[in-house]
């Protein structure tokens, strides 16, 4: 039943791809039969609340001249000498795992889980499903997005955040850390429904500052607002929210778009291209090129310097980007 099943159209995100097995407990089926699985992500900071991703484990690299070869070349393995004394040799068994642990065992366990309880974020998701649930699904621009809210913290506190294509509502939940209230909003019952799953699960995160969450379904293109951004017309849909909400709103407003260029070989072009990431800074140039004598947007790319609160691999196709609204006529 925990066994991901692949077809032709199966998308996995990178983050279930190379986290272990162990990670992933398999709770339920949803809706329309896809196995949901429940992960634990830990926050990475000290008791002071500072980030602590410098503290991982790093692999030191091996210079392969030092290791010992033999004549052709080969691996040569130094071997025990065998026991002359006895016909055969000693076997001492090893125990890998105890799956049975005792009362003391569980109880510190127990312990440690509630003190660090603070720091773990949990999350129901689905792994490789087809490409029109992949929100189901947790992708690394969810968590490169939450790294910036803790980093940047002092900007949102207090704030009252909207955020679109919420998905499992991971950043959402790291938002309400620090801001007010926050909009939930993504499209699909059975998606909506985890997400407010995981909203009442890690409701200790932000309900002590007495901040909320609210899960709403928000429809680009059924709601004629016509973030996942690998679809040209969602792109579009996308950039047409953005200036229809930021229209009406009577202060400046700040919308952050956190995104992963995704390379693919094309037939058309017999090459590795980035058709959809095209399309998208295309849409980012027209926004901040627009003069309808209503809007002045300011495109800028944020600097991925911050620190990075969670674990994953932050490659260099991440981006995040900063879109500023202001009306001209107020």
């Amino acid at each position: 039943m925990d066994q991901v099943t692949f077809r032709s159209d199966t998308v996995l995100s990178d983050v279930h791809l190379l986290l272990p097995n162990t990670r992933h407990l398999m709770k339920r089926l949803n809706g329309v039969g896809q196995p949901v699985f429940t992960s634990k992500f830990r926050i990475l900071r000290d008791i002071d609340g500072k980030d602590s991703s410098d503290d991982l484990p790093v692999r030191e690299s091996s210079d392969a001249s030092d290791v010992p070869r033999d004549e052709d070349g080969d691996l040569d393995v130094v071997r025990r000498p065998r026991d002359t004394t006895s016909d055969r040799d000693a076997v001492c068994p090893i125990i890998l795992s105890q799956s049975a642990a005792t009362s003391s065992d569980q109880d510190e366990d127990s312990d440690e889980e509630e003190e660090s309880a603070r720091d773990i974020i949990i999350i129901e998701h689905t792994m490789a499903t087809p490409l029109e649930d992949v929100g189901k699904q947790i992708w690394r621009g969810a968590f490169l997005l939450a790294d910036f809210i803790l980093a940047q913290s002092s900007m949102f506190k207090g704030a009252t955040v909207l955020e679109l294509g919420a998905g499992t509502g991971l950043t959402s939940i790291v938002m309400a850390m620090v801001a007010k209230t926050v909009y939930c909003t993504d499209v699909g019952e059975d998606l909506l429904n985890m997400c407010q799953r995981n909203v009442t699960v890690n409701k200790q995160h932000f309900e002590p500052q007495e901040s909320e969450i609210m899960v709403r379904q928000l429809d680009w293109m059924a709601d004629d607002f016509c973030t996942v951004c690998y679809d040209d017309d969602l792109t579009d849909a996308l950039f047409r929210t953005i200036y229809r909400l930021s229209s009406n709103m009577r202060k400046p407003s700040t919308a952050y778009i956190s995104i992963e260029k995704r390379l693919n070989f094309t037939l058309q072009h017999m090459d590795v291209s980035c058709e959809a990431y095209d399309h998208f800074r295309h849409c980012l140039d027209q926004l901040q090129q627009m003069k309808d004598g209503k809007m002045n947007f300011k495109v800028e790319l944020v600097k991925i310097s911050f620190p990075q609160f969670f674990q994953y691999e932050r490659v260099e196709q991440l981006e995040l980007w900063k879109v500023t609204a202001e009306r001209l006529n107020k």
